[in-house]
């Protein structure tokens, strides 16, 4: 009798990461792949995420500690953002990109119901709204320089040199070239 090993050729590691749902804050690891957090959070075939050495606090107060457990899990729909410590920690240029080699910044600030992001998000060609939140496959969207806050909360603030944006949860996108200057 033979037994099957698994030699996948996949090796993990985990990723500290800060992760926003409508009514938390857990600050954990998160496992992955060399395909980095994108790859984990856009992975159609789990529509969960598992959260180890988890520490979780209610949005209303951001640093008091309610509970730690060794693992939470949340369903990736529930949540709104993913906050990394290292703009690298997001994956590979070429997954992060989407395969494009070059690309244009564009200035955003994201809405949900919960929070407001600005960042830079990197697209290969014009911003077009309907396509980035209907088309691919992506659920979670890049944003870099980040800045992730509470709408009712605004001392809960976090910045963020990668942050992943739940496409499902936004409300509002809006290119911050294209605000309109107060009159004099």
């Amino acid at each position: 009798m033979s037994i099957m090993h698994d030699v996948s050729p996949r090796t993990y590691r985990f990723l500290a990461a800060d992760i926003f749902t409508a009514g938390y804050r857990v600050v954990g690891k998160i496992m992955i792949t060399s395909h980095g957090a994108m790859g984990m959070m856009n992975d159609s075939t789990r529509s969960a995420v598992e959260i180890n050495d988890a520490r979780m606090a209610r949005l209303h107060m951001p640093t008091k500690l309610v509970d730690h457990f060794e693992v939470v899990r949340m369903m990736k729909r529930h949540v709104y953002a993913v906050c990394l410590t290292r703009r690298e920690d997001l994956g590979p240029h070429a997954i992060v990109r989407g395969g494009y080699t070059s690309v244009i910044e564009y200035p955003i600030r994201i809405t949900t119901q919960m929070f407001e992001i600005e960042g830079i998000m990197e697209l290969p060609g014009r911003f077009d709204f309907t396509a980035l939140i209907t088309d691919g496959s992506r659920e979670f969207l890049p944003i870099f320089n980040a800045t992730l806050t509470a709408i009712l909360i605004p001392s809960l603030r976090v910045e963020s040199p990668g942050m992943l944006i739940n496409r499902q949860q936004v409300d509002v996108m809006a290119l911050l070239n294209q605000r309109v200057k107060p009159e004099n």
